[in-house]
């Protein structure tokens, strides 16, 4: 019951028209914002140092 009060008073404060843009808005945020913090995570293969040594003998 309180989630239907909070969904009617957001309705009533953004206006209908305006839901669709502020929700596409979001959505495009949330994307960014995972690539930004992915990114750092996912470095290619050629960008690692190597750590092999190899032996003379």
């Amino acid at each position: 019951m309180h989630l239907i009060a909070i969904l009617f008073i957001i309705l009533l404060m953004f206006g209908a028209p305006k839901l669709p843009a502020l929700a596409r808005s979001l959505g495009q945020s949330m994307k960014i914002l995972r690539k930004e913090v992915g990114g750092d995570a996912e470095t290619p293969v050629e960008a690692q140092p190597s750590n092999t040594k190899t032996d003379a003998s």
